[in-house]
Parts: structure tokens; C-alpha cells; sequence
């Protein structure tokens, strides 16, 4: 590993303790919701984050959602330590993604846009794929604020940026990544992960997206779903006709059911 990126990686300072009992709650066989919602509750801008999301049209709930009970049983666990994790990201990342082209909004964006879809598709085929996609889907890129601090320090920045005008897809944009600083966005976040102590099933889930074939048998589906969702919604566009004929092709390729998937980007489109 680009021995600069290995340097940022572990001067990342630890989760807080309000992340660490969420993450320790939903990976215990013994741990209901009650608890979860009182770890929540106890920490206003999560709180004020998982009403405000649940109140998005993103997420196509049908009524108003004024109690933090309501949103939690009505997004699941999985879902609610996928915005937990993500509420880390301001706390823990100097943001300056300006080799990429964007800026800390579009980055959060998209981060909730993949989320979004993730969560709508999931919803309808198998719940408990959430486990994994969830947190994943929210934290999938945020290698890229590592790496874009290397290019930036390192005086690559303007190379990068010249390259990336003629790619459109997340695969050459990892093989980008990977001829400037050697390593990619997808690498440097399965080991932020590992750095975090988490569930090496979620680290191993980034690691694989864009190479689902090489996965795990354990977690092969959820790379191919990680793998349609990272190029429907990424640095290069959202939901637009072409990455949705590109998705459509993907499904076709791993045998999944069409349907639910445009059913869920319709959701997020609207």
C-alpha cells in the first residue's frame, strides 16, 4: 500500500462510543430495537439525521414521521447503523475532493442516494441483504477522500483530474486510481473498516464490488448488488438512461430479477 495513504488510514481517529454501541447492538443475536432507539436517542443530531431522512422522499414512506420510534423500526437496524456510520464522516474526514471533481455535498449526495436505492431494492427481495448492503452502500466511497488527499499532497491532483474527462464508469475510474497512487478508493475503504474493527463480511463487500466474481461465495450476492448500485448512482451521474441500461445488463449477467431493481430506481428518481 502507497505508504502515505497507510499513514492516513491509521492516524484516522477511533468511532465514538455512540457508534460503537450501535455497532455492537446490531451484531448481537440478543439485542432488540428498544435498545438500539435508546443509544439514539441519546444523540440529538443522529436523532434529528434518521427523522430527516425518513421524511425524504428518497425513501418513499407514505406519511409523515415525527417519532424517532416510528423511523427506526420502519428503516430496521441495518439501515439505522448505515446513517450511524455515515454521520462519521464529517467527524472523522478532512473533505477536499476536488481531484474528483466534486465537492462534500455532491459527495454526501450520493452517498445517500446509493442508500436510498439500496434500501428500496433490498426491501423487496431479501431484507436481510441490508445486513451487509446498507452500511456498505453509505461508506463505499469514502476511500476517495484518502486517496484525494494523497493526490492533492502529492502534487498529482491536476494529472488525475486531466484523466478522469475520458472515463465514465466506477471500474476505470478504480484503475485510475490505482496507475496515479497504486491503490484503490475500494482497498484504502475496506481498510478504514479493518482499521475500525468491523465486520470484515462489510470490508470484504467494498473490497469485491467492482470484481463480484472473486468474492466470497458468502457475500458474492451482495457484491454484485453493491457492484449495480456503484454504477447507477457515482461521481459520473445519477440514474441517468445510460447507467440504468448499463445496471439492466449487469442483472442480466448475475441472474438477477430486473423488476425490483426499476422499481426501487424509480423511487429514488422521483
Amino acid at each position: 500500500m502507497n505508504e502515505a495513504i497507510y499513514k492516513s488510514i491509521k492516524s484516522l481517529p477511533p468511532l465514538d462510543d455512540t457508534i460503537i454501541q450501535i455497532q455492537q447492538i446490531c451484531s448481537s443475536d440478543d439485542s432488540d430495537i428498544a435498545e438500539l432507539i435508546s443509544v439514539i436517542q441519546r444523540d440529538p443530531m443522529l436523532t434529528a439525521n434518521i427523522l430527516r431522512s425518513a421524511n425524504s422522499p428518497l425513501y418513499g414512506f407514505s406519511r409523515e414521521i415525527t417519532d424517532i420510534n416510528r423511523a427506526v423500526a420502519l428503516f430496521g437496524m441495518a439501515t439505522i447503523r448505515g446513517f450511524a456510520l455515515a454521520g462519521t464522516i464529517n467527524k472523522n474526514f478532512k473533505i477536499d475532493l476536488s481531484p474528483y471533481k466534486i465537492n462534500e455535498t455532491n459527495f454526501m449526495d450520493i452517498a445517500t442516494k446509493q442508500n436510498a436505492l439500496a434500501f428500496n431494492w433490498c426491501n423487496q427481495i431479501d431484507r436481510e441483504l441490508l445486513n451487509i448492503i446498507s452500511p456498505a452502500s453509505f461508506m463505499m466511497d469514502i476511500g476517495k477522500i484518502i486517496i484525494a488527499k494523497e493526490l492533492i499532497e502529492s502534487n498529482k491532483a491536476d494529472k488525475f483530474a486531466s484523466q478522469l474527462q475520458s472515463i465514465s464508469t466506477p471500474k476505470e475510474l478504480s484503475q485510475l486510481e490505482i496507475s496515479i497512487v497504486g491503490i484503490s478508493s475500494q482497498l484504502v475503504t475496506a481498510q478504514i473498516f479493518k482499521n475500525w474493527n468491523l465486520e470484515p463480511e462489510i470490508a470484504n463487500a467494498i473490497r469485491y464490488l467492482l470484481d463480484p466474481d472473486d468474492a466470497p461465495e458468502s457475500i458474492k450476492n451482495q457484491c454484485q448488488i453493491l457492484n449495480i448500485i456503484s454504477n447507477s448512482i457515482n461521481i459520473f451521474g445519477t440514474l441517468s438512461q445510460k447507467q440504468i441500461d448499463n445496471s439492466k445488463e449487469l442483472l442480466k449477467l448475475y441472474g438477477l430479477d430486473i423488476q425490483p431493481y426499476l422499481n426501487a430506481v424509480e423511487k429514488v428518481s422521483n
